[in-house]
């Protein structure tokens, strides 16, 4: 394609075309592909060539959703997968065996410290948490000789913290170890971690990407040089993405950057109505200036993002009272919709963390996120407003 444009990317890249001249790819609903003799079959399974053998390995939905991103990341390679989290644990493992050790941004989503707390454990895999917001110089003393991973969120989930891509790449490089970026909050749009240095980037496709709460897909994206890897554990553990998904979530990139322009205006004027709000204690968007990461965040996104948190100034008591008097905004723990959502963390999303894990990533008892979505930015506002006013 001659259109280096990501909107064009997003929405002119397609598998090729069949001889019925579709133009809307098809869904290959199939669990297995033909060969066309006995040798064909041989030089598939042993790699010689490629092609489709079986939708557990690979199909043309899930293929085509994949060379989009890889287009729209900067990355060689990729594959999908059957939901964000398993993108992140596939996106571990593939790399760790027994002795080996992780360091890791404290802020991660909650099931992403199971995976590092409990699961990766098992197999003798360890891990170091690191305040995102500490100074470099914490970020090397975490790193032993045996650490093989920087895993880390950016913007971080919920308390939307900002870590310097290029300083940790670059660190990370210093010390032979791979850095791993979940992209999910910010889209390929808004940011390109690959493009700033890391090895790995990782999503969770149910959120932006598909837009509508209706599928759950992730992805990986990676180097050929590490793909191998990937692809083994992949293939052997089984988490393969839907062709149904594959498809629906290559048709959702489409429109893309067309939401994620107007979950971003949205947020920001959400953020900043929320500034002047009565009971309202402290405001987080990456792009407020008042936000601790701005000058980081103005420098490796496009936009600020599609999610807002706040703190409410009675507590978990007040935020309780604050959910249950939305008329419009959705309850759920799900984000990237283009109904605004909200959550409260600390009983949901995050509450399999101790309150102590909890306090030290900045999720108190009063700490509310709010998804944007697509809705008319007055009617999101006074929603919200009269949340505020009636729980008080």
């Amino acid at each position: 394609m001659s259109s280096s444009h990501f909107e064009t990317q997003a929405i002119r890249h397609q598998m090729s075309r069949s001889a019925q001249k579709e133009h809307s790819a098809p869904i290959y609903v199939t669990s297995s592909f033909l060969f066309d003799d006995a040798e064909d079959a041989r030089a598939l399974f042993a790699e010689e060539k490629e092609g489709n053998i079986y939708s557990r390995y690979s199909n043309p939905n899930n293929d085509e959703f994949i060379e989009k991103l890889c287009l729209l990341e900067g990355a060689e390679t990729g594959i999908a997968t059957a939901s964000g989290m398993a993108a992140m644990f596939t996106s571990m493992a593939a790399f760790v065996s027994q002795g080996d050790h992780i360091v890791a941004s404290r802020s991660v989503f909650g099931s992403t410290h199971q995976i590092l707390t409990s699961l990766l454990p098992r197999w003798g895999v360890s891990h170091t948490y690191v305040d995102i917001n500490a100074p470099m110089d914490q970020w090397e003393k975490a790193i032993r000789p045996s650490t093989k991973m920087i895993f880390l969120e950016t913007p971080s989930n919920p308390a939307l913290d900002i870590i310097d891509l290029e300083a940790i790449c670059q660190l990370a490089k210093k010390h032979g170890v791979l850095v791993n970026v979940d992209n999910c909050f910010a889209t390929p749009y808004l940011q390109n971690p690959i493009r700033l240095g890391a090895d790995i980037v990782t999503h969770s496709a149910t959120k932006f990407m598909d837009g509508q709460g209706r599928v759950l897909g992730g992805a990986i994206l990676t180097s050929k040089k590490l793909f191998p890897e990937i692809k083994f554990m992949a293939r052997h553990s089984g988490p393969s993405m839907s062709p149904f998904h594959g498809w629906l979530l290559s048709k959702s990139l489409e429109t893309l950057p067309v939401r994620m322009d107007r979950h971003c205006d949205n947020a920001m004027e959400l953020a900043r109505s929320l500034q002047e709000a009565d009971g309202v204690r402290e405001v987080r968007y990456p792009f407020l200036p008042t936000h601790p990461g701005y000058e980081v965040a103005k420098k490796q996104m496009k936009k600020g993002g599609g999610l807002v948190t706040f703190e409410l100034e009675g507590g978990i008591e007040q935020g309780r009272k604050f959910l249950d008097s939305l008329r419009m905004i959705s309850l759920s723990a799900n984000l990237g919709d283009t109904r605004t959502i909200a959550t409260h963390p600390a009983s949901t999303t995050h509450s399999k963390l101790t309150e102590a894990e909890r306090q030290e990533v900045g999720i108190t008892p009063g700490l509310v996120r709010v998804s944007a979505g697509l809705e008319h930015i007055d009617d999101i506002k006074n929603d919200i407003l009269h949340a505020l006013q009636a729980s008080k």
